[in-house]
C-alpha cells in the first residue's frame, strides 16, 4: 500500500508549477518540495543510518529531519520529484512499525494535495490501516492521546475506535485529525469534534 500511495502522490506532482512547489503544506513550515524530499528521507534511510543521524543530531529529531530533507532534496523541484520517484518501490525504513512508514505517505500526501486542491485522497484500505495503528498507539504524532475520551467512527469505511462523545467523518479526515491536522477538522461531526479540534489546535500551535 505504501509502494502504491507513494506512486499516486509522484502521479500528482508530475504538472505542478514553482509556485506550487513553493506552497506552504500542512506540515510545520516546511513547503510542498521539503515535504516531498522528506518522503524521500524517509524511504531511503534505513535502522543504522537512521540511528547514525539521530545520534549525530544529539537526539534533536528537527535537526535529524532537516539534515536528512537537505540530503534529499533535489537542485529543482524536477530532481525533487525524480528522486522521489526513484523510492516509490523501496522498503527502507527507520523501524519494523511498516503501519507507521505507510502512515508517513499518508498524512503527508494530503499534506500536500490539500492547500493545492489535489483531489485524490489515499485508498479507504490505506487509510483504515493507519487509522487504527494511530488509535492504538502515539508513535510518531501523538496521535492516540489526541482521540482520548472520544468515539471516533468512519462514514466510508468501517474504521472505528474509543468511548465517549462521537467524531464522525471519513477515514481520512479521522486519520489527520489523529494526526494534529486541525484544517481536517473542519470535514468532522459530532459532538467530540470541539475537544478534537481543542487538541489539534493545541498540537499545531506546539
Amino acid at each position: 500500500m505504501a509502494h502504491a500511495e507513494r506512486a499516486a502522490l509522484a502521479d500528482d506532482l508530475a504538472d505542478l508549477d514553482d509556485r506550487q512547489w513553493a506552497q506552504p503544506s500542512l506540515c510545520g513550515e516546511w513547503v510542498v518540495e521539503e515535504v516531498v524530499a522528506h518522503l524521500t528521507a524517509a524511504a531511503s534511510v534505513g535502522r543504522l543510518r537512521w540511528l547514525v543521524s539521530v545520534l549525530g543530531a544529539r537526539f534533536d529529531f528537527d535537526l535529524h529531519n532537516s539534515r536528512r530533507l537537505a540530503e534529499h532534496r533535489g537542485a529543482t523541484p524536477a530532481e525533487t520529484l525524480e528522486r522521489f520517484r526513484a523510492v516509490v518501490t523501496s522498503t527502507a525504513a527507520a523501524s519494523s512499525h511498516t503501519t507507521a512508514w505507510l502512515g508517513e505517505v499518508v498524512v503527508h500526501a494530503q499534506d500536500i494535495r490539500r492547500p493545492l486542491g489535489l483531489p485524490r485522497t489515499p485508498t479507504v484500505a490505506a487509510a483504515t490501516a493507519v487509522a487504527r495503528f494511530y488509535a492504538s498507539r502515539n508513535f510518531t504524532v501523538s496521535s492516540r492521546s489526541a482521540i482520548e475520551g472520544l468515539r471516533l467512527e468512519a462514514t466510508d469505511g468501517p474504521f472505528a475506535a474509543g468511548s465517549g462523545p462521537s467524531v464522525h467523518g471519513t477515514t481520512i479526515a479521522l486519520t489527520m485529525a489523529m494526526a494534529g491536522r486541525l484544517a481536517y477538522c473542519d470535514d468532522l461531526t459530532g459532538p467530540g469534534v470541539p475537544t478534537l479540534r481543542a487538541r489539534c489546535a493545541q498540537s499545531d500551535a506546539a
